[in-house]
């Protein structure tokens, strides 16, 4: 779908925020808290931004993105060519972060552009009355988007790990200190969310969500094997030094990918044979161990003979 620029604001040191509109004015499509929507940016640039607007707000949405030094074309593109009145095209929202709302009590954890998603979730939870707590941790009070708004709120505790004299979050400390029967949720840089799986280890796994918006990960490139796409007949080798995604493209097969890091979920195919080199952080543990479906952008093969639903 289309949508207007309507409106761009500074939000901290190298974050912006973008207000987007539907063309012809109405509404956009609804959306739960922890939703994302996918962005066109270019041929074959596509990058995940969360929503970060009260999800009873129809008639935009907000997005921030975070300016990184390693971009590899998403962040760059958006602060150095997006421009109020631009049209852009962006997919309808995906939720693959979703807010339990009917917990007894839901602690927030977010580092740094992470926050972004626990927005809607802090105004949903208002509005049902349920209690909830935010730790948000960033650099600097500089570098901290959306904490005059977070200020408004009770429960919301602010740490920055990047000053003299600032303050770590101590992850252990607040999930050891949640009941029992709490969700607690995470977004944030890879470390910060590999810990914070590592200390909920003991807790049950529908209680503790994380997204990863970025990943550390080491890309399957070693090659050696051969895709069945079951489909269409086709068979493809995939090369030393090649990605899975690269060969498919690279054969014309029109397949959906963003993130290119195994974080979003877009490029998901089914495997009907054959053993998947899992290299994603979208898919759950038991997930993998199905083989059942396979990341294509990150992901290799253990097998000389992979069989995709394509």
């Amino acid at each position: 779908m289309q949508a207007r620029i309507k409106a761009i604001r500074w939000e901290a040191e190298g974050i912006l925020a973008f207000v987007l509109e539907p063309l012809g004015g109405g509404l956009m499509p609804a959306f739960e808290p922890g939703a994302h929507i996918d962005v066109q940016l270019a041929p074959g640039l596509t990058r995940s931004y969360s929503l970060a607007n009260d999800p009873a707000i129809r008639g935009s949405y907000e997005i921030g993105v975070h300016f990184s030094p390693t971009s590899r074309g998403g962040s760059r593109h958006i602060h150095e060519r997006w421009r109020a009145g631009d049209v852009i095209e962006i997919s309808e929202p995906k939720n693959n972060f979703p807010l339990v709302e009917d917990a007894t009590h839901t602690v927030l954890i977010a580092g740094g552009i992470g926050i972004t998603p626990m927005l809607p979730m802090i105004a949903r939870l208002n509005k049902l009355g349920r209690s909830w707590a935010l730790h948000y941790v960033s650099a600097s009070p500089e570098r901290a988007a959306y904490v005059a708004h977070l200020e408004a709120h009770d429960g919301v505790i602010i740490a920055f790990d990047g000053v003299p004299g600032g303050q770590r979050l101590d992850l252990k400390a607040i999930c050891d200190g949640a009941p029992a029967d709490a969700h607690l949720y995470c977004c944030g840089p890879t470390g910060m969310l590999d810990a914070f799986v590592a200390i909920n280890k003991d807790r049950p796994k529908d209680h503790v969500h994380i997204e990863y918006f970025s990943a550390e990960t080491e890309v399957a490139t070693e090659g050696g094997y051969t895709l069945e796409l079951a489909r269409s007949g086709q068979t493809i080798a995939v090369e030393e030094g090649e990605t899975m995604l690269d060969a498919l493209l690279s054969a014309g097969v029109d397949i959906g990918f963003a993130c290119g890091e195994g974080v979003c979920g877009t490029c998901e195919v089914k495997v009907l044979d054959g053993i998947p080199d899992h290299r994603d952080h979208f898919l759950t543990d038991e997930d993998k161990a199905s083989n059942r479906s396979i990341m294509v952008c990150c992901s290799g093969s253990k097998s000389s003979r992979l069989v995709l639903d394509i």
